[in-house]
C-alpha cells in the first residue's frame, strides 16, 4: 500500500503504507479564518446600519443615531436603543410623505428584502467564499 495524502485548508491526513492515518492541523488556520470572519461580521453590521438608514422612521434623527450608539460593530447584533424603537419598529404602519417613502415599520426586514443578497455577497467576498442560500 502506498502513502496517500489528503490536504485541506484546515490541515491534512496522511495514510501510511501500514494503513495508519495521521491527522495534522494547520496552526495558521484558526487565526487566519477568525480574522476573516471578524472582518465579514464588521462589514455586515456596518452595512445593516447604513442600508437601514433610509427605512428608519425619522422625525429628529435620534432613532437612527440610537442604532449607531447601540451597535458594537463586529458583535453581530444591531440594536436601536431609543426607548420608542420597539414601538416604531412593530406598531407604526404609515409613514408621512415628508419623511420619505421608504421610512416606516419593519425597516430591517424591508431593507433585507432589497439589499440582503448584496450584504451576503460582500461578506462572502471578504472571506474568500461564495454566499449561497436565501437571504
Amino acid at each position: 500500500m502506498s502513502v496517500k495524502e489528503i490536504r485541506t485548508p484546515r490541515g491534512w491526513i496522511i495514510v501510511g503504507p501500514n494503513g495508519k492515518a495521521e491527522l495534522t492541523w494547520d496552526v495558521n488556520f484558526k487565526p487566519k479564518w477568525n480574522r476573516k470572519f471578524t472582518e465579514a461580521q464588521k462589514f455586515v453590521d456596518s452595512e445593516v446600519l447604513r442600508l437601514c438608514e433610509p427605512y428608519v422612521p425619522m422625525k429628529t434623527g435620534m432613532l437612527i443615531k440610537s442604532g449607531i450608539l447601540g451597535t458594537v460593530i463586529g458583535s453581530g447584533k444591531v440594536a436601536y436603543i431609543a426607548p420608542y424603537a420597539r414601538y416604531q419598529y412593530y406598531l407604526v404602519r404609515k409613514t408621512k410623505s415628508e419623511t420619505g417613502k421608504l421610512r416606516g415599520s419593519f425597516w430591517f426586514q424591508r431593507m433585507k428584502e432589497v439589499h440582503g443578497r448584496e450584504i451576503l455577497d460582500g461578506a462572502a467576498k471578504l472571506t474568500g467564499g461564495g454566499a449561497e442560500g436565501k437571504t
